[in-house]
């Protein structure tokens, strides 16, 4: 009685959650083969013999089958650090967040605000948007007397879609207390990358389906080059934490990057298109679909390229080590798909650590799951880092 209780509560407080931003727009479906005709030349000119449903299906299957090809890069040369004082760049139009943001721009105006650095460097893919091919990390170096007697270890973390500026920076602050740098990296289209016209970071994730594609393309790039630059400045071990979207990016960079050897999906599911069709936070580019006549089989095809079920046998090819944190009353990631993830980690022998919140998808960044979810990230982070740091030390010369 009292769990059924329970599960009625969360649902109603997740449901509250997700609906109380009204600015998601639904827009007409767009198939975006314009935005893969660099890659595949399925996407370069129609087929009179195929739909349009149909030639996206064929460029998934061609994509995918070379993925190592898609995913692959030229390091950048212009890399940078940019100081300036930090802003919100909010995603929704809530009085208390817009005053958030006015108070952070007068802290700023007069001294209050401390500057910050930020990585910055044009990414190698490429969109029709100039302030989003510019990619921006928020750099945290860890205090050189935390890395002493240990190789320099780095993480990047990647928030949750429509994340403002500031999330997840408290959780680069405790990484550093392990001795742990760390580059906090704004997604495509987010918060400083985000194109003036849109009040949401929506061209990551929406009905037009070769720019979705094109902008995961991105993101796992931008990882990958982030990795670079930490080599260059001598940093030798390496992780990836992704909450939800940034999930879902972090784990196919970890697919194709084995320099990644310590993974944190803070929400996870194996078929992006199921997430599209099923969550609350996605309904109105469902909307799309369903206006299109598509279904939820055809959606899971379509977004088979970002989808890291694609990808599983390849994640599984090297080691690492690896924390899925779900929560019981998820109404965007349902908890079938991040059951399905667990489910291929031991069907691969995948090393991994599983979590669970006694909470939903949104009600994770309230009190008091938030704590919980810090505790599981951090105390992760910081033991796998030391596992590494002591395999490496030990190891045979």
């Amino acid at each position: 009685m009292l769990s059924k209780l329970y599960a009625k509560w969360m649902y109603a407080w997740e449901t509250a959650l997700t609906t109380r931003d009204t600015n998601r727009i639904v827009r007409p479906l767009e198939w975006g083969f314009d935005w893969l005709k660099d890659f595949t030349p399925i996407a370069l000119e129609a087929d009179p013999h195929l739909t349009d449903y149909s030639r996206m299906i064929a460029i998934n299957h061609d994509i995918v089958a070379r993925a190592d090809e898609f995913y692959s890069y030229a390091t950048p040369t212009d890399y940078r650090l940019e100081r300036r004082h930090p802003q919100l760049f909010p995603t929704n139009v809530r009085p208390e967040t817009l005053q958030e943001d006015a108070e952070l721009k007068r802290q700023a105006e007069t001294g209050e605000l401390e500057a910050a650095d930020f990585l910055r460097f044009t990414s190698p893919i490429r969109t029709l948007y100039p302030e989003n091919d510019i990619v921006n990390a928020r750099w945290y170096p860890a205090h050189p007397e935390s890395q002493k007697g240990k190789p320099k270890q780095a993480m990047i973390v990647m928030p949750q879609w429509n994340a403002d500026a500031f999330s997840h920076n408290a959780l680069c602050t405790l990484f550093n207390r392990f001795g742990v740098s760390c580059l906090r990296l704004s997604k495509p289209y987010h918060d400083i990358r985000r194109p003036a016209e849109l009040e949401r970071s929506d061209y990551a994730v929406s009905s037009n389906v070769g720019r979705t594609t094109q902008a995961c393309r991105q993101a796992v790039v931008d990882i990958r080059s982030c990795i670079d630059w930490l080599q260059q400045q001598g940093y030798e071990q390496f992780g990836v934490l992704g909450t939800s979207l940034g999930s879902c990016y972090a784990f196919i960079a970890a697919a194709f990057d084995p320099r990644i050897q310590v993974c944190a999906f803070n929400h996870a599911s194996t078929w992006f298109g199921d997430v599209v069709w099923t969550g609350q936070s996605t309904r109105h580019i469902r909307a799309s679909f369903e206006q299109a006549g598509l279904t939820q089989d055809q959606v899971r095809e379509i977004f088979s390229i970002v989808s890291p079920m694609s990808y599983m046998d390849r994640f599984a090819a090297h080691p690492k080590r690896s924390l899925v944190v779900h929560a019981s009353y998820d109404l965007t990631f349902p908890l079938q798909y991040s059951l399905d993830v667990l489910k291929n980690f031991n069907a691969l022998n995948i090393d991994y650590v599983s979590k669970v919140l006694p909470c939903g998808h949104y009600t994770t960044g309230e009190t008091p799951f938030k704590y919980i979810d810090g505790w599981y990230l951090g105390s992760f982070v910081y033991n796998s880092f030391k596992h590494l740091a002591q395999t490496t030390q030990t190891a045979p010369a």
